[in-house]
């Protein structure tokens, strides 16, 4: 599952630099999260950074990009690879 910023974003920019995927960039308006770059921190952390560091919990689970955990393994593995080519 990637994660997605809600309107209610206040760029604050706590998120961006805790993203070891660097899936979290600047919009138009607020920070958007890449769902093909966010593994929600699966083979970095425990949990989320980025929702660890949001002041007013405004980054939530994308319902448009439900993946379990192994494929957010997969996926963090694919990136790592990727990497370091």
């Amino acid at each position: 599952m990637a994660l997605k910023i809600l309107s209610g974003c206040i760029n604050c920019d706590m998120c961006e630099p805790e993203c070891p995927n660097q899936a979290i960039s600047m919009g138009e308006k607020i920070y958007e999260i890449n769902p093909d770059l966010c593994t929600e921190c699966v083979g970095f952390y425990d949990k989320p950074t980025c929702i660890s560091v949001c002041p007013i919990d405004v980054i939530i689970t994308d319902p448009a990009h439900i993946e379990s955990k192994e494929s957010l393994l997969e996926k963090f593995k694919h990136l790592v690879n990727t990497d370091r080519i």
